[in-house]
């Protein structure tokens, strides 16, 4: 993956974010009154826009890690997609999978944290 993919995925899931909490907020409102499970979907949302926020920045950078966007991505896609299908359809067997997801974050955080920065 090279910082001009980077970018053009987190663009993806940014549009993504914004596309699926609108759909929770206003097509799926009376499914999460019957299940109980829209704190999940918005749990979801905010997940996903913020770590793609995040890769959106870390790809715009001179020496961006092509490890955090790796794990940023599957991130977003293993957290946040197992709550959108768990809130949507109320298969509570997804929450097992989550963490993997939260892991992912997590990593990726870690692997910006400890990298050597390029000295200014």
């Amino acid at each position: 993956m090279n910082s001009s993919t980077a970018f053009r995925i987190a663009a993806v899931f940014g549009f993504l974010g914004v596309a699926l909490g609108a759909f929770g907020a206003h097509g799926l409102e009376s499914v999460f009154k019957q299940n109980g499970l829209g704190d999940r979907w918005q749990t979801a949302t905010l997940y996903h826009l913020v770590h793609a926020v995040v890769l959106l920045s870390i790809s715009r950078g001179d020496h961006f890690s092509r490890a955090a966007c790796w794990l940023f991505a599957a991130g977003i896609v293993i957290f946040s997609g197992t709550l959108y299908i768990l809130a949507a359809t109320g298969t509570r067997w997804l929450g097992a999978i989550t963490p993997i997801g939260g892991i992912c974050l997590l990593a990726g955080w870690l692997i910006l944290a400890v990298r050597k920065t390029p000295q200014t």
